[in-house]
């Protein structure tokens, strides 16, 4: 739950297809390494959000990312939790420890209801996207265990979901469901972290800043220090 988080969450959202450069012969290849990256970076969360891929692809996907964050495990007490986007059937076969659900997913209460029946694991992970604050307060009744809300920023990925959400109504949200985490998205960077969660955010999510660094010290250090926020301190 919200309260006893000890540091910001990172999530690393994929998208395949914006890697650059990048054919789609090599795309796969190239996800896979940018997931090792970024679980060696020391991220939170994997969001595999490759809402094209089939099946069986996804399934094999989600899997790899498991097995890196296993042995990351063996190695810090921080293990790396993989979420799959949309796709339950996928997220329980590759062992994945959560399921991320978008407006067009299915109703998040159903998923929730189903999963805590017994045909999930006890530490399954359920989320949704949100993108107003009816939205947010709809998932905190479903007991979803945390929301993505966004786009916070300008972002290209973002923008069929309209203008920017701001901080102000980040703010407003993280106050309205106080039980669940409130993780930013849409536009999200090392720089402007600290500003979402001075506004209440419990983690971020994103894409590009872990798709166009191309380099591991970099993003590693970007992590830890997004990691090291103190929320008590921004606020002041």
């Amino acid at each position: 739950m919200k309260a006893a988080a000890k540091k910001n969450i990172v999530c690393y959202v994929t998208d395949r297809k914006s890697l650059i450069p990048a054919t789609a012969d090599t795309r796969g290849a190239r996800i896979v390494e940018n997931i090792r990256m970024a679980i060696g970076a020391g991220v939170d969360w994997i969001q595999i959000r490759e809402k094209d891929l089939p099946a069986r692809e996804l399934v094999d996907l989600a899997r790899q990312a498991v097995q890196m964050g296993d042995v990351r495990r063996r190695k810090t007490p921080q293990p790396a939790r993989i979420i799959v986007n949309d796709r339950l059937d996928a997220a329980l076969a590759a062992g994945a420890h959560g399921i991320h659900l978008g407006q067009a997913s299915p109703v998040a209460s159903d998923v929730v209801r189903w999963c805590r029946a017994g045909n999930a694991p006890a530490d399954f992970t359920i989320g949704v996207s949100c993108h107003s604050l009816k939205e947010a307060r709809n998932a905190e009744n479903a007991n979803v265990d945390y929301i993505f809300f966004g786009p916070i920023f300008e972002t290209p990925s973002k923008k069929e979901f309209g203008a920017p959400q701001g901080l102000q109504k980040l703010a407003e949200v993280s106050r309205a469901v106080p039980s669940m985490n409130v993780i930013a998205i849409g536009g999200v960077h090392t720089e402007n972290a600290p500003n979402c969660i001075r506004a209440g955010a419990t983690g971020i999510a994103a894409i590009r800043m872990f798709q166009e660094s191309g380099d591991t010290d970099a993003v590693r250090e970007a992590v830890a220090s997004i990691h090291e926020l103190d929320t008590k301190e921004e606020s002041r």
